[in-house]
């Protein structure tokens, strides 16, 4: 599989997603600078965690303005995966890839701690490895990771299947326990925990390596 990882001024989760990927999938992603204008020809864009710009405006925002947003919106459109972890995933909602925006925690204290989420569909290139109702952990760190959208874009996410995850214990407040998102066309996953933390028992489990290869059978 090749992959792309974007890295921001402020990122800091990229070489945590970057040894994911080169261990589950056997090759290095390429390292992209938000910057750029265009990306190489792969199957995977990450967007990594961080605090993009110092988490300044609001967490995401000028990030969602850098010239390699429009890029991963045409890779996007012709059907490339799309994943964004964390401050990855403030930015594809910021950016208008995915609905809805991430706000500050319910409580306002910055969480940082192993959760448990639940497989809410199956039916994506992300999820397929798990089982539906499945109960798996994962760690979080963030302090805006209060999912909120308006009734009617809820409406559509429930609707249409493509909530991915829900928190078991919703850590931050996030409306109808939401963890995780998919887009319309399903190929791009936006999610808070951080599933790249836990892909071998060395990282204290595994629960966070069937997302990556379920994304790798996608594209074999």
């Amino acid at each position: 599989m090749k992959s792309a990882v974007v890295v921001f001024p402020g990122s800091n989760r990229e070489r945590d997603m970057i040894a994911a990927l080169e261990k589950i999938g056997g090759a290095r992603p390429a390292v992209v600078w938000h910057a750029e204008a265009e990306l190489p020809k792969v199957d995977l864009i990450v967007v990594p965690g961080g605090f993009s710009y110092g988490d300044y405006l609001r967490s995401g925002a000028i990030a969602a303005r850098a010239p390699i947003m429009a890029a991963i919106a045409r890779e996007a459109e012709r059907g490339v995966a799309v994943l964004g972890v964390c401050n990855g995933f403030q930015i594809l909602c910021e950016a208008g890839l995915l609905p809805g925006v991430l706000m500050r925690n319910a409580g306002l204290k910055f969480i940082c701690r192993e959760v448990e989420l639940r497989v809410e569909t199956t039916a994506s290139q992300f999820t397929s490895g798990y089982a539906e109702g499945q109960v798996i952990r994962s760690p979080v760190a963030h302090g805006d990771g209060n999912y909120r959208a308006d009734e009617e874009t809820l409406k559509r996410l429930q609707g249409e299947d493509r909530i991915a995850f829900r928190y078991v214990g919703n850590p931050n407040g996030s409306i109808d326990d939401i963890a995780g998102i998919l887009s319309e066309k399903r190929n791009i996953l936006g999610m808070m925990p951080h599933p790249e933390n836990l892909i071998e028992p060395l990282n204290g489990g595994t629960d966070g390596r069937p997302l990556f290869e379920s994304a790798l059978r996608a594209v074999a």
